[in-house]
């Protein structure tokens, strides 16, 4: 059996955080028609090093496999555009962006984000693998280069383009399986005096609030501010400031610049490395009995699905997301205890979901099945989830969100 490795400082793993078993891919949604082929399924084990404390899941699946035909785009979320609104307009102020500004976002998407810039005159770059989501970005105006990032192709588009004054990268990095090339991708394309912001879900919060579900393939790493900063140091680049964000279940912003820049660290900065020190994310006692918390969490929900079939009551689930496919795959959960997921995005629509095979259909359909309880998969977006089909307390119809413990909404 060959040693697995750290990807980021090369240690041997020898700690598990959790491990669930054989999976398929999260997003690898089954066409109807072949339902008789059956999942490819991967190990999905999370490993903790016990010298950077990055965690990390194997690269057993290559990302060409995963991202050059995506099933997620981004503008189907809409809180998601507004928090990328938001998100150009401050950062636009605080760095004096201007039309002489070039901004580059990394893993662009169908360009829910540079569309704001592009809005006003400022101009852009999209670096996207999946050629199928970069011909949406490219209906928006924002000119998009297909691509997987790193430093061969960062030196290809500052030859191009010149170097950038904003990058960003959100819920990219998380996706890297060399993610030493890719980071040191940001300092070879980035101006000296220019700033990159990468967002990425707290695996403090993961840990506290039994996030598991967002553990899948396609995110090959779970990010601390303490394993980044490690990984940044060795790659170039210096972290400056920090943000808190509630987007995926609480998020962090990370904010870096080059290491000879001399911008300064921040109080907040200061504040969240007290917060992950005070939580033992620095060593391996920070990472200890997150199996069981999961093993119950998943107890729970499948008392909940059980007791509902016994009243004859029906549930439907809301959200096709990756995180959701962990969790009904982990829990075991089929068409027996949930008939149908519902979900805005017309790619899923009319497919099966991997592994547990429940119908994917438009939330249109759900005025007609009018279940009694709505599971609310992407449990991050249950206001807006929620909000938007409110409509459903007519006939009745509550709520439910898995994570981190199962609860009825009213």
């Amino acid at each position: 059996m060959s040693i697995l490795t750290c990807r980021s400082c090369g240690t041997e793993l020898k700690h598990t955080l959790l491990d669930l078993g054989k999976t398929p891919l999260a997003n690898s949604y089954v066409e109807k028609g072949k339902e008789g082929i059956s999942d490819s399924q991967y190990p999905l084990h999370a490993r903790v090093c016990s010298e950077c404390f990055l965690v990390q899941v194997e690269d057993v699946v290559p990302p060409e496999d995963i991202f050059s035909d995506y099933a997620y785009f981004s503008s189907y979320a809409s809180s998601w555009v507004e928090h990328a609104k938001k998100y150009a307009k401050k950062s636009s102020e605080r760095f004096g962006l201007n039309k002489s500004s070039l901004v580059i976002e990394v893993a662009s998407n169908d360009g829910y984000l540079l569309q704001h810039f592009v809005q006003n005159g400022i101009r852009v770059l999209g670096i996207e693998p999946a050629a199928n989501v970069a011909e949406e970005a490219r209906k928006k105006s924002v000119p998009t280069e297909v691509a997987f990032f790193g430093r061969e192709t960062a030196r290809k588009v500052k030859e191009q383009h010149g170097a950038a004054d904003l990058m960003a990268a959100n819920n990219v990095l998380a996706h890297v399986p060399d993610i030493n090339d890719f980071v040191s991708g940001f300092e070879v394309l980035l101006a000296d005096d220019g700033a990159v912001s990468f967002e990425f879900p707290s695996l403090l919060n993961l840990i506290e609030k039994v996030q598991f579900d967002t553990i899948y393939h396609e995110h090959f790493s779970y990010l601390s501010l303490f394993a980044i900063e490690k990984c940044f140091e060795r790659n170039g680049l210096r972290v400056f400031d920090v943000e808190e964000l509630e987007t995926h279940g609480g998020s962090y912003r990370v904010w870096a610049c080059k290491e000879a820049s001399d911008r300064t660290e921040t109080e907040n900065l200061h504040l969240i490395r007290q917060k992950e020190k005070a939580a033992h994310l620095d060593s391996l006692a920070g990472y200890e009995n997150f199996e069981p918390r999961v093993r119950k969490l998943r107890e729970e929900l499948l008392n909940f699905l059980h007791k509902a079939k016994d009243e004859g009551k029906s549930v439907l689930g809301y959200g096709a997301a990756a995180k959701g496919n962990t969790l009904l795959n982990y829990c075991g959960v089929g068409v027996d205890l949930i008939s149908h997921v519902a979900d805005l995005n017309p790619h899923k629509q009319n497919t099966l979901l991997p592994g547990s095979r429940i119908p994917v259909i438009a939330p249109t359909e759900i005025a007609e099945l009018k279940p009694d309880y709505i599971l609310i998969l992407p449990w991050n977006l249950r206001d807006e989830i929620s909000s938007s089909l409110s409509y459903v307390s007519e006939w009745g119809c509550k709520f439910v969100v898995p994570v981190p413990t199962t609860e009825v909404i009213s």
